[in-house]
């Protein structure tokens, strides 16, 4: 899945882009060196036979600091790309578990409303073999072919839920499989600076920080080294002159050229602690929606179990009163309806809690 995710190629391109940065760190000079070529004669104006010709070699020299500036922001953005591929493995996992407990949820819907259909289709069967013995009214078949219908309509329903939620998983997978054992099991950890997310947005801080101080070393350009080699002949003269020239070029400082690039890491800093702020508070609701939600869901499941146990027994005794012509078969319907609905809400608790699970370990940052 992970290879499948779009936001996977950014990782890559990340990847090319620290190494261009450690590369440019770790160069001989700071920027590409240049050559120049001049030529200047007196063909087109006195013609008196003056040639110059000059040649320069310009070599760029690195600033106080700029090297080590630059070192940083590579050491820390490989680093951090430790962290943000963590940071996606565990986003990921999340759009996977939430697929698969989606389907088991589903599944289990089309169960339970099979379930219910083979039990309808039995009772039409004793029913209509009651009613050609004279023991129950004609009216009873039609109730009971109505009750047929519905379950009928239910588990059509219910397999197409199964068939939209296996789309899903496979349109994010590109799997037709799933896996053999997928239940989860509570983590003993707690929402804390090492979820791989927290440390994506706090290595995110700190490149910012890097390209700050960058910058300040940076507001000006870097001076340069020129070397020169000229050869000169005056008018009326057939003798060359050659000489070996040195000059250093130091450009000045201006604000107009700096200020905006000091404000834009500035704002690129505050940017990126805001975000990691926001983070937080959404990683910390999130673990407190879950660590609560998961004590709610075991409370209910407990009180579903009870609510099962009594509705399978009313079903129990409503079945033999109705086969001893003690009971109408209006209240084993009702009784049976009830007894399917503490089925369906028992089970759904039971997966909802391995859901909730699955979210409170997602909460934590902790891998399937």
């Amino acid at each position: 899945t992970i290879q499948r995710y779009p936001d996977s190629v950014l990782l890559q391109a990340k990847q090319i882009e620290i190494d261009a940065r450690s590369k440019h760190a770790k160069g001989l000079l700071p920027n590409a060196p240049a050559i120049g070529l001049m030529n200047q004669n007196d063909v087109i104006t006195s013609n008196r036979g003056e040639r110059n010709w000059e040649a320069e070699f310009e070599m760029p020299i690195w600033l106080p600091g700029q090297r080590a500036a630059r070192e940083a922001i590579a050491r820390d953005a490989a680093a951090g790309l430790i962290d943000a591929r963590e940071t996606l493995q565990l986003q990921v996992a999340g759009l996977v578990r939430d697929a698969l407990w989606d389907i088991a949820m589903m599944m289990h819907q089309a169960t339970l409303a099979k379930s219910r259909h083979e039990t309808a289709l039995a009772l039409l069967n004793d029913v209509e073999k009651r009613v050609k013995a004279g023991d129950l009214p004609k009216t009873d078949i039609l109730l009971t072919q109505n009750e047929v219908y519905q379950a009928e309509t239910s588990l059509l329903r219910a397999q197409t839920e199964v068939k939209h939620a296996q789309f899903r998983y496979t349109l994010l997978t590109g799997l037709n499989t799933l896996p053999e054992n997928f239940s989860e099991i509570k983590s003993q950890a707690v929402l804390a600076e090492t979820h791989p997310a927290l440390r994506d947005a706090a290595k995110k801080v700190l490149i910012a920080d890097d390209e700050r101080n960058l910058v300040q070393v940076e507001k000006r350009e870097n001076p340069s080294l020129l070397l020169n080699a000229r050869s000169q002949r005056g008018p009326f003269d057939n003798q060359a002159n050659e000489s070996l020239g040195l000059k250093i070029r130091i450009p000045l400082e201006m604000d107009v050229k700096s200020a905006p690039l000091i404000a834009n890491a500035e704002m690129n800093y505050a940017k990126n602690q805001a975000e990691a702020q926001h983070l937080r508070y959404t990683l910390e609701a999130a673990f407190h929606e879950a660590e609560h939600n998961l004590e709610v869901t075991a409370a209910e499941l407990a009180i579903t179990s009870k609510q099962h146990a009594n509705a399978q027994e009313n079903l129990r005794l409503a079945k033999k009163a109705f086969a001893l012509g003690e009971s109408d078969l209006v209240n084993l319907l009702r009784v049976q309806a009830s007894a399917y609905e503490a089925e369906r809400a028992m089970k759904q608790r039971q997966i909802q809690l391995q859901w909730d699970t699955a979210h409170y370990n997602q909460a934590v940052g902790e891998m399937p």
